[in-house]
């Protein structure tokens, strides 16, 4: 009798640890890129680990790549841009197809993904670094994001302090702060801080 409740209690508390498990999300690969079919527009909402986890996911991103943009320094060193001496933003660069998700659809997802009414940067990341920027690779683009500012401002008590800015040269991040979240998220404790909750938010797969 003894034995069997052992077991029971065993596989009830088995059950109770795999239902607490992070749930294992397979993010789908980027894919080429093409200069005809594709347009890009680069962003910055904070990290970019938490800008990358939300794009990457939707229908019609091609591809998301965490980076730099908007400094005065060219190629800088990781000391130039987190020292601020460079003045570049951390930014997600994305490429989408405009026939499955359109630039209006991907700044609604801007808007919704981080509080563009904060001039401080965003949560835990403070600094200029951090502040809200859409880089427009296109005079098209940047009216559409002009007009979408506006529109977006009706959800926010606060005036959005978004700077929209002409796109400069984008510097990559390092392959390791690429894909972040999904590679990450069970050994670094910022995700499940940080990231997951946003993800939850949106419906988003976490």
């Amino acid at each position: 009798m003894k034995s069997s409740y052992n077991i029971t209690t065993f596989l009830i508390a088995a059950l109770l640890l795999a239902s607490c498990k992070p749930k294992i999300v397979e993010v789908k690969p980027d894919e080429p890129t093409d200069p005809k079919k594709h347009e890009t527009i680069t962003l910055g909402g904070g990290c970019y680990w938490c800008v990358e986890a939300v794009f990457q996911q939707l229908d019609g991103v091609i591809s998301a790549t965490s980076g730099f943009m908007g400094g005065h320094i060219p190629n800088p060193t990781s000391e130039e841009i987190y020292s601020l001496k460079s003045e570049h933003i951390e930014v997600v660069q994305v490429v989408f197809d405009p026939q499955i998700i359109s630039t209006q659809e991907i700044l609604k997802w801007f808007w919704k993904a981080h509080n563009p009414t904060d001039p401080d940067g965003q949560g835990v990341d403070k600094g200029s670094i951090y502040m809200s920027h859409i880089f427009a690779h296109s005079p098209k683009q940047r009216q559409v994001a002009e007009s979408s500012k506006k529109e977006a401002q009706a959800d926010f008590e606060k005036p959005i302090v978004t700077t929209i800015r002409d796109a400069e040269e984008f510097y990559a991040a390092k392959d390791e702060d690429q894909n972040y979240y999904f590679r990450k998220k069970g050994e670094n404790s910022y995700c499940p801080q940080q990231i997951t909750p946003k993800l939850k938010k949106l419906g988003l797969n976490y």
